[in-house]
């Protein structure tokens, strides 16, 4: 299974959104690529979407409800968090806009997509950064406010973990006498995941 395949479908007939089209499009990006993943490894869906079968399933009901028997046939499963993604998933939904189910299943998405190895718009299947960041500024405004200098979205997110835990990630007085700015900082091009599904490429980090 493609990923590029699974989100046209997701988009179109198939799938039949549910809700507002960005919305419909960040969930369909991440599903989509997550279980081409989840297959290419041979693991559990909730292996690479961070959800676990229920989760999925409610997810599923809310956003592409003409879909749930298509992801009835994958084989879930529950999913077990390590201290650092549960902390990044509990942080993003305290800092989400309403709370509800579908801002708890993108902190869930998030922060499980975050563990991947490539920039975090990358591994969430969307076409740019800017997408990551309007996806911040609509469901979790308060971090977007507070990534006012820009930083790379999972070293800020991480970054906020650290300060919000009592805990210090980084010691240069500010990030403009930091060695590491570039790293922080840089640019975030490279090709959309999405995209190299479609041309049938292997998805394994290159970044």
């Amino acid at each position: 299974m493609k990923a590029r395949d699974l989100y046209d479908w997701l988009m179109g007939a198939g799938g039949r959104p549910a809700c507002e089209a960005f919305d419909a499009h960040v969930v369909a990006s991440i599903l989509s690529l997550s279980l081409e993943e989840a297959l290419r490894d041979k693991v559990s869906p909730g292996e690479r979407i961070g959800l676990g079968a229920a989760e999925l399933l409610g997810l599923v009901d809310a956003v592409f409800p003409a879909a749930r028997p298509q992801f009835e046939r994958f084989p879930l499963a529950e999913v077990t968090l390590a201290d650092d993604e549960a902390c990044l998933r509990d942080f993003l939904f305290r800092h989400a806009c309403e709370g509800d189910p579908l801002e708890a299943a993108l902190a869930a998405m998030i922060a499980r997509r975050a563990q991947r190895p490539n920039h975090l718009w990358q591994d969430l299947g969307l076409r740019n950064r800017r997408e990551l960041s309007w996806l911040m500024e609509r469901h979790f405004e308060p971090l977007s406010r507070k990534n006012a200098q820009d930083m790379k979205w999972k070293k800020f997110l991480y970054r906020m973990i650290c300060r919000d835990e009592g805990y210090r990630l980084c010691t240069a007085p500010s990030c403009s006498e930091c060695d590491d700015f570039e790293t922080c900082f840089g640019t975030e091009d490279g090709e959309s995941l999405m995209a190299r599904s479609r041309r049938g490429m292997d998805l394994r980090a290159t970044a």
